[in-house]
């Protein structure tokens, strides 16, 4: 069987920022594989509908999220069986064909698909690669993941100037592709829709381990948002399943609500993205709303010690660090922060897809 592209993935934010890679496949006429690994099973066949991408030819796991520890354990279970047999990893996963496989950003599914694109005897390309906090113990797991990725990695495609510098100063093996941006721009910009910034509400997400389960953090931001919504601001607050797991021990949505917040399941990217745009400012820990905001130029105090991303960073994203005052800093004056949005007109997709292309021909 002829080499083939095979994209394996499995969480929100990477089927968002993998989206326009497979665009410009399907568009050049390209074949490849998508496997799903089964971490968010039940959010992404919604997603794949709102994005325009076809269903995998492969789901490793089941319709549910991996979304809880037992849940978690019991998933990477399943697919860590799949490493013991090769013959029928190959055949299973990959269809018994070889060639290149993708794999984006830091996430267990991440992890598992580099695991088993090498058991596998394929090449592998790391999408966002070279992104260091600095911290293997913030965020955990992700830093641990990303360099162990970076490490096994034959291509590794680096968004910015630092995160190539980081991969040299890695003595990584892999060959550094310097990629014009991160893919999430071509995603952001094909769907956020035209509004006035500051219109909306400020809108609020959380959901990393080290926030959910550390209630000194999860507590001081529930109590930010409270305060907000008490001086008049309009609070949007969504919520990812685990973090509506959490805030059951902390009374539940009936809690949020009557602290002045509107709490919200996840919403559809498009309206997501547009509510960032509107929005006064967003106050967050994700790492990827951190680089839409950077790219929407909406001021954003991001909920987290450090980050791996200098996106915005010294201009509309603070890093709050848990020090109250920086966070005061920060809401006394949101607007100070706000910068042009700067979509740009790159095409990082393409260029990818040009690499993918060559490691199969090579």
């Amino acid at each position: 069987m002829s080499p083939l592209i095979h994209v394996l993935l499995g969480t929100k934010a990477e089927l968002i920022k993998v989206s326009p890679v497979l665009a410009e496949l399907d568009r050049r006429g390209v074949a490849y594989r998508l496997v799903e690994t089964g971490q968010h099973g039940a959010y992404l066949p919604r997603l794949r509908e709102q994005l325009g991408v076809r269903q995998p030819d492969v789901s490793l796991g089941g319709l549910s999220d991996a979304d809880t520890i037992g849940r978690a354990a019991r998933w990477m279970a399943s697919l860590a069986g799949l490493l013991v047999g090769r013959r029928a990893l190959v055949e299973r996963v990959f269809g018994g064909a070889g060639g290149v496989c993708l794999v984006h950003g830091d996430t267990p599914s991440t992890l598992m698909a580099t695991l088993m694109a090498r058991r596998a005897g394929l090449t592998v390309a790391h999408l966002e690669s070279g992104l260091r906090s600095g911290s293997f113990r913030d965020p955990f797991p992700e830093e641990l993941i990303r360099v162990f990725v970076m490490r096994l990695a034959d291509v590794a495609f680096a968004p910015d100037d630092t995160a190539a510098a980081n991969l040299t100063a890695m003595g990584v093996r892999a060959r550094v592709v310097r990629t014009s941006g991160n893919t999430g721009r071509e995603a952001l910009a094909d769907v956020v829709a035209d509004v006035e910034p500051g219109s909306g509400p400020v809108v609020a997400a959380l959901h990393r381990v080290e926030n959910l389960h550390r209630p000194v953090r999860l507590r001081a931001f529930l109590s930010l948002l409270g305060r907000l919504a008490a001086d008049g601001h309009k609070v949007l607050f969504v919520m990812h399943p685990p973090t509506e797991k959490i805030l059951a021990d902390h009374g539940g949505r009936a809690a949020v609500e009557a602290s002045g917040v509107v709490p919200s399941d996840l919403l559809p990217f498009p309206e997501f993205a547009t509510h960032l745009a509107a929005a006064p400012f967003v106050v967050t820990d994700g790492g990827s709303i951190q680089e839409e905001c950077a790219l929407l130029g909406v001021p954003c105090l991001l909920w987290r010690d450090r980050t791996e991303r200098p996106d915005g960073v010294g201009a509309n994203v603070v890093v709050g660090r848990y020090d109250e005052t920086v966070i005061e800093k920060f809401l006394a004056d949101p607007e100070t922060y706000r910068r042009p949005a700067n979509l740009g007109d790159s095409q990082p997709s393409a260029e990818v897809v040009d690499v993918l292309i060559g490691m199969l021909d090579a």
